[in-house]
């Protein structure tokens, strides 16, 4: 699909890179395996994110830090802001048994523990109005998924597939559509919407002018971009990606 005709784009826009400290204040479990999380403090005056699927750093320090190098030294992971305030950060987590920093930090950290907060340091902004939307995502994309669908207008075509482990771990997502779910079991990360975008035809297409947002393991940019192939969808138009790599704690999506 050309530029030319399409309704919309995706626009880069930069972000001045500050980095704040912020406290954990609040915990909310969602789900078995998925916790939000309310970071707050003044530091966060004038944190902005313009774009559904940002990514800011958290840094995740074993002690009291004095400076922003040992902060930016402390091991940290990237995670989308779900929403803000003045003074606060809402941020969702998926938790799977207590691997790596961050998720046992969001499932058991005390309230009153404190870390950092890098970024976003830009934004891919969809900007114009899209003809049909596509958002197929794990648990790690729900919060951009949130966001996307937020931007949903009420009479627009789309279809939203999330996939979990299992029935009984679904939230609740705002949405002018039913969210699908579908679950994996014991089959690896990915493998269920693996299956359903490989089952979706050229005549399975959502409707004109799409964006389409992908984005969970590794393993599912190849399907992803096969999808676009056969659905004529200007990669421009798209956001597929992988949200964290199988085996890799450090793995960093692309921007």
């Amino acid at each position: 699909m050309s530029d030319v005709k399409s309704g919309f784009s995706i626009e880069r826009r930069g972000l001045e890179l500050r980095f704040r400290m912020v406290t954990l204040t609040a915990r909310e479990w969602l789900a078995p395996d998925f916790v939000r999380v309310r970071l707050t403090g003044d530091d966060l005056e004038g944190f902005d994110s313009l774009g559904a699927d940002d990514h800011m750093r958290l840094f995740f320090p074993a002690g009291p830090v004095d400076s922003v190098e040992e902060l930016r030294a402390s091991p940290s992971r990237e995670y989308t802001p779900l929403a803000w305030g003045p003074d606060w950060l809402d941020v969702e987590f998926a938790v799977h048994g207590d691997e790596g920093v961050a998720a046992p930090w969001a499932a058991s950290a005390p309230l009153g523990s404190t870390i950092g907060v890098g970024g976003p340091r830009g934004s891919a902004v969809v900007t114009g109005t899209p003809g049909s939307w596509l958002l197929v995502g794990d648990e790690t994309a729900i919060p951009a998924i949130r966001r996307f669908a937020a931007l949903l207008p009420a009479e627009a075509p789309a279809r939203i597939v999330i996939e979990t482990v299992s029935a009984g771990r679904e939230v609740e997502i705002e949405a002018p559509v039913a969210v699908e779910w579908v679950h994996r079991g014991d089959a690896p990360a990915g493998s269920a919407l693996i299956s359903l975008l490989e089952s979706l035809s050229a005549d399975d297409v959502i409707g004109d002018d799409p964006f389409v947002f992908i984005a969970a393991e590794q393993s599912i940019v190849k399907p992803g971009r096969a999808l676009l192939e056969r659905w004529g969808v200007d990669t421009a138009h798209a956001v597929v990606k992988g949200y964290w790599k199988r085996g890799e704690a450090e793995y960093h999506a692309p921007h």
